[in-house]
């Protein structure tokens, strides 16, 4: 990875996002509150699915796995960031960016596909609700989870194929508080077109795909709702989809400004601030999005509560 006549960049240096300390002090307080909080939300989801029977359903099978990968997608970025808070200079090493940069578009991926099974398994409660348990069986449920997670590490291949190709020496300053692919490539001796084009042509594919079947998916779920003849069923209908259309929106927007968007149409610190919200603060949102608005979340809960003070 380096040229003839320099020396390969064996660490890079994450610039953060300040370089003020009172800012740095308070950002750290604020960030280490979302992480805990992001921390406690999912696993608090998986341990509530996972012992609670009456959530042992496609729906929450997809939403454990939700709140899996978005901990994991925080994770990889979130404690480097809060180190970067409290340090001068935070250092990385070249294998330690690469794996970073890994997770995140591995994870990245995952949740698009995720939210679009979601999508897929709504259409299917609402419009084919006697053929639900046969359209969604474990075997279906499993086969849908197993090409998400794989279309996460092919994604995430095609980046650090790109990226290992790359010649660097000189600045290993990343203008970022974590290694994002742009400004990781911009460091680099020689950037050719295919390392700037393929890796954004495979995340708008992504993101075009899994849109497609999310509004495709709502598209008939609203002509279905829409011929329910009671008002109390059509309500009942729509509050099982807003929590999902909710995170869809939230997670989709960010990522198509991010990745989507030309980079000449905004700022680095624009930059910084969208990925802070869907790295940092999305993964805490969603567990409290579907678990606000859905009874049945809160009321898995107030069962285990009770039975562990039941116990205790």
């Amino acid at each position: 990875m380096s040229g003839n006549n320099c020396t390969a960049v064996t660490e890079f240096i994450l610039l953060g996002l300040t370089d003020d300390p009172n800012l740095c002090v308070i950002l750290f307080v604020i960030f280490l509150g979302v992480y805990a909080v992001t921390l406690v939300g999912n696993l608090t989801i998986i341990i509530l699915i996972r012992n609670s029977s009456q959530l042992h359903t496609p729906m929450y099978l997809f939403l454990s796995h939700l709140a899996f990968v978005d901990t994991a997608y925080s994770s990889s970025v979130t404690p480097v960031m809060l180190k970067n808070f409290l340090v001068d200079k935070t250092s990385i090493p070249l294998g330690g960016c690469v794996a970073q940069m890994f997770c995140g578009a591995t994870f990245g991926t995952i949740e698009c596909f995720l939210l679009a099974v979601m999508a897929y398994d709504r259409y299917v409660a609402i419009c084919s609700p006697l053929l639900y348990s046969t359209n969604m069986s474990t075997k279906v449920c499993s086969l849908l989870l197993i090409a998400s997670y794989l279309c996460g590490f092919v994604t995430a291949w095609i980046f650090i194929g790109c990226l290992l190709n790359q010649s660097f020496c000189g600045s290993n300053k990343i203008n970022h508080f974590f290694c994002d692919y742009s400004p990781v490539l911009k460091l680099s001796s020689y950037q050719d077109d295919f390392a700037t084009i393929f890796p954004a042509v495979s995340v708008g594919t992504v993101i075009m795909i899994t849109v497609l079947i999310i509004i495709i998916s709502y598209v008939y779920i609203l002509f279905s709702v829409l011929r329910i003849s009671s008002s109390e069923g059509r309500s009942k209908a729509f509050s099982t989809c807003t929590s999902h259309l909710t995170a869809v929106t939230l997670f989709y927007g960010t990522l198509t400004f991010i990745y989507v968007m030309p980079k000449s149409s905004y700022s680095t610190d624009e930059n910084k601030v969208v990925s802070v919200f869907y790295i940092v603060v999305i993964p805490m949102l969603n567990p409290l999005i579907y678990s606000l608005r859905n009874n049945e979340v809160k009321g898995a809960l107030r069962k285990l509560m009770s039975r562990k003070q039941f116990f205790s």
